[in-house]
């Protein structure tokens, strides 16, 4: 596996509590290199389980980082402790958003793409939570900061979500309201969303009604597919899809 740990224990310090992220592995490029992308994990999984999957694409130009989510008490299994890169209690567009956590994750998710060169393009994805993840990097984007209100400074170039959903939806749509430049940002950010029609974790419906949030707001450049019979999981046809969307959005030479 061409994969490398690049740091252990980084903590985030957003907010009044410190979040002890895990091991990070790196998939190098076997190409030219040409895009960074953050890939994130789902709930309870941890970075290595996805650099394993990221290392056998058809994507040369590529390199992937794959952090690992802290360990914290998860509302949704009763306060048990798990890696997860927010707090969350129910998977409901109606359910309270941790925006501690999900800034701080973010945050993290920044941190790791800042010290990329500048010419190379930049972006993030995930799975299931971690595409939840992925979705708020993408609005911090759009809005230019964190829920907090501190500044976000990553340009992203593409964001990849799977089997996921889109926190604090309740509140984007006042937010960017307010900025001509977030619907700007949102216009050409592009944005594509997969998920199972038989997902009986994160339920396609709520994938669906994320898509239709975002474009409502002004994500014009969003892609949703939906998968029929597929479940919580990721299937080689959804693997190509990515493969070949991230070929055209990120213009990749030779993958």
């Amino acid at each position: 596996m061409n994969y490398n740990n690049s740091g252990i224990g980084s903590g985030s310090r957003t907010s009044s509590r410190t979040f002890e992220f895990g091991r990070t592995y790196v998939v190098r490029p076997k190409g030219k290199h040409q895009a960074t992308i953050v890939w994130l994990h789902g709930l309870g999984d941890k970075g290595s389980s996805w650099a394993q999957l990221l290392e056998t694409l058809p994507l040369t130009n590529i390199k992937w980082i794959c952090p690992t989510a802290p360990s914290r008490p998860v509302a949704l299994f009763g306060g048990f402790p798990c890696t997860a890169w927010f707090d969350v209690g129910e998977i409901s567009e109606e359910g309270p958003d941790d925006l501690e956590g999900l800034d701080a994750s973010a945050a993290h998710v920044a941190n790791l793409l800042s010290t990329e060169p500048a010419d190379i393009q930049v972006g993030v994805g995930g799975f299931s939570m971690g595409a939840a993840t992925a979705l708020y990097s993408a609005t911090c984007r759009t809005l230019g900061q964190y829920g907090n209100g501190n500044p976000y400074q990553v340009n992203l170039s593409a964001v990849v979500g799977l089997s996921g959903w889109l926190p604090c939806s309740r509140t984007l749509r006042s937010r960017m309201e307010r900025s001509y430049d977030a619907v700007r940002r949102a216009a050409s950010l592009p944005i594509l969303l997969c998920h199972g029609s038989a997902d009986d974790v994160v339920a396609h419906n709520h994938g669906e009604k994320s898509a239709q949030a975002l474009n409502s707001v002004g994500f014009r450049n969003l892609v949703f597919r939906t998968y029929n019979g597929m479940g919580h999981y990721t299937i080689p046809e959804e693997t190509r899809e990515v493969c070949t969307w991230l070929t055209t959005k990120l213009g990749l030479e030779g993958s």
